[in-house]
């Protein structure tokens, strides 16, 4: 079996549970990155990662890497490329370019000349180019630069991985589904023990965790730029999908709860699971997460609360803090707490001792999980690993 070399670009700080998923998944030379992890495979494992890789991103193809000096050197490794071999010229392109400490002046002058040059390469192979759509694309190439080297990347994805094709009502600031699922995975929760996020939001953690739970691919329910290659194995594929159907579990009961303050927010919440087929999976009711009492005596809380951008917000969640730590302290002894926040304001003033403090990012913004091991009579502190931030990942996409 030839082997080929991939990326696959994950949200920063997600890169070691990355590396354990792809190579549970069947990966080979498996190694962390910035921002992403580097593999070795087959078609097969290509087909895989992005049928059922929960925490990457994207899954790009890596079809150069050669050194290089100026925008012409670019242009030539590029022109080289067996571009008509791998995809018609009816198909659209776009191309995105990334950079760190690349000494040459214009990143979009250096993405017209990859444009320039599969277009020739086409143009003089096949007598037709490809045309460009920056929207919705058949096909998508990444670019990379570094100070001395230039790769380039074939998108086997498409649109990115963490669009499941099953969330369709959003609320203001949602968290993407592959960091969900990458949170779920840095907890240690696992299928059958209690969950619960009493700040649901439209219910991305909780359509994450019945998909770990019933063992369900989280690409079951879409499509892939790779079906549009000419290399493409549909029975390969048509035979991934079947074993990953085969493994899924029933849909019963699991003990997964959700609860939000408002109604409209609950309601986005409810449509997902309904759309998603998980309505009989999910318990889901209205409450404050001041009074909420745990549904279990130990479990996982897991949640991404609000957090202030104006002054008033600001001195709203100053008040709302302590009291959430309160809350946590009274009524869920026995249980884990894990949340996800952007707001420096939250740590300082729960007054609650976080045993872990992980850097994460959610797109663009950064933000902190933070671990509180509730136990009777106060708070302990843990001793726990906690993981470093990786620097700016070049190839995550901008999610199109």
């Amino acid at each position: 079996m030839t082997l080929y070399n991939f990326f696959a670009p994950c949200p920063r700080g997600l890169e070691p549970a990355l590396v354990t998923e792809l190579e549970a998944l069947g990966a080979s030379s498996v190694l962390r990155s910035d921002g992403g992890v580097q593999f070795q495979g087959g078609w097969s494992d290509c087909y895989r990662a992005n049928l059922e890789s929960r925490i990457a991103s994207r899954i790009l193809w890596q079809v150069a890497s050669e050194p290089y000096v100026t925008e012409a050197d670019v242009y030539a490794a590029t022109r080289r490329l067996l571009w008509s071999q791998w995809f018609n010229p009816t198909l659209t392109i776009r191309v995105n370019v990334a950079a760190i400490k690349c000494p040459l002046r214009s990143l979009d002058f250096v993405t017209l000349r990859i444009k320039d040059a599969v277009c020739d390469a086409f143009r003089e192979t096949t007598g037709r180019r490809p045309d460009v759509n920056t929207v919705q694309p058949d096909m998508r190439i990444h670019g990379f630069l570094d100070a001395r080297r230039f790769s380039l990347y074939l998108d086997t994805s498409g649109d990115a991985l963490f669009k499941r094709g099953i969330r369709k009502n959003t609320v203001a600031a949602p968290i993407r589904e592959n960091l969900a699922a990458g949170i779920l995975h840095l907890t240690g929760w696992k299928p059958g023990v209690p969950l619960l996020d009493p700040m649901c939001g439209s219910g991305t953690f909780l359509l994450e965790a019945v998909q770990v739970a019933l063992n369900i691919a989280p690409g079951s329910g879409r499509h892939f730029a790779f079906e549009k290659l000419k290399n493409f194995d549909a029975q390969q594929w048509k035979q991934l999908k079947e074993e990953a159907l085969a493994r899924q579990r029933p849909l019963l009961r699991q003990p997964i709860f959700g609860s939000d303050l408002y109604g409209d927010i609950l309601a986005a919440a409810r449509a997902n699971l309904a759309e998603a087929g998980f309505s009989d999976a999910v318990s889901l009711k209205q409450a404050n997460v001041l009074e909420i009492a745990a549904p279990a005596p130990s479990g996982f809380l897991i949640t991404n609360p609000p957090y202030g951008v104006r002054i008033g917000e600001q001195q709203q969640l100053a008040e709302f803090y302590p009291r959430l730590g309160d809350a946590l302290k009274k009524k869920f002894s026995g249980w884990s707490a894990y949340i996800l926040t952007a707001d420096p304001l939250l740590p300082k003033l729960i007054r609650l001792t976080a045993s872990r403090r992980i850097p994460l990012f959610n797109g663009a913004l950064e933000c902190r999980l933070l671990e509180y091991k509730m136990v009777a009579g106060g708070m302990r502190r843990v001793k726990s690993p906690s993981l470093s931030p990786s620097s700016t990942s070049a190839l995550e996409g901008d999610g199109a």
